[in-house]
């Protein structure tokens, strides 16, 4: 029987304005160094200014984004036989939402903009269109893990 303990799922807490666990998630992923703070004025102005380039929900549009960006697939490293295999495998929710999360700060943080808004906004609206890095990135995922489908087997 193994000695490991299993994991202590943290709570997240949701975002004060709009009361969603994603939005929450997002602005710890967000902020450094503790500045909370900081990282929810960042968030809220990125959602008031998609509202401004869009004319439409920005918080609807931020959880399309999100959706949009979240993988199917993923692969990872399994040992068979002193050979290391990439198996492709199916990525569990709550992992697909960080992924997505993370994936998208990255690439927003990558943008040439000035203000940190201004990225993430213009991140936020091309992945709403199935287009920018952090659609790029899921893609080169899929397509990793389906060049390797012929290890497939090797799951367990």
């Amino acid at each position: 029987m193994s000695r490991k303990k299993g994991r202590v799922k943290r709570q997240i807490h949701s975002d004060p304005k709009f009361k969603s666990p994603l939005l929450g998630r997002f602005v710890n992923n967000l902020f450094w160094d503790g500045k909370r703070t900081v990282g929810q004025k960042i968030i809220y102005g990125t959602i008031e200014l998609i509202e401004k380039k869009t004319k439409e929900d920005g918080f609807a549009l931020f959880q399309r984004a999100v959706n949009n960006v979240k993988p199917v697939l993923e692969v990872r490293p399994r040992r068979v036989g002193g050979a290391t295999y990439q198996i492709p495998m199916e990525v569990e929710p709550e992992r697909r939402e960080t992924l997505a999360v993370k994936w998208i700060i990255r690439a927003a943080r990558a943008r040439a903009e000035y203000r940190m808004t201004d990225r993430l906004a213009n991140e936020l609206i091309d992945a709403s269109k199935n287009q920018g890095a952090a659609i790029k990135k899921k893609e080169e995922t899929h397509k990793m893990a389906e060049a390797n489908r012929a290890f497939a087997h090797f799951r367990w």
